[in-house]
């Protein structure tokens, strides 16, 4: 699977992007800290199991758009700028993209 083909999938699922949404602005949460985010505040954002949570954050990592690090029994995930940025820059040449006459309806 290509780079582009996982990173759209990742974002194909309303939960995952509740997830990016959330890790991009953790509010209300017990653990986070300087923009990383245990995988038990992602569970109570949910309200699903933590095997839910680690299949959806599997998916994120796998796609670059997620990191993982485990500390000690913990998970903590972050937004992988990086990775938006060459989603961007890949989907620009599409919204520069100009429709051909021959296939505009009359």
């Amino acid at each position: 699977m290509s780079e582009p083909d996982r990173i759209f999938k990742a974002l194909s699922d309303p939960i995952r992007i509740k997830i990016l949404q959330f890790l991009r602005k953790p509010e209300g949460v017990c653990c986070a800290q300087d923009g990383v985010v245990c995988a038990c505040d992602v569970e109570s954002l949910l309200g699903v199991s933590q095997a839910t949570v680690s299949h959806h954050m599997k998916l994120l990592v796998d796609a670059g758009l997620v990191r993982a690090q485990k500390q000690g029994r913990f998970m903590l995930y972050q937004i992988d700028a990086d990775a938006f940025s060459d989603a961007m820059t890949w989907l620009a040449p599409f919204a520069r993209a100009k429709a051909s006459k021959a296939c505009v309806p009359a």
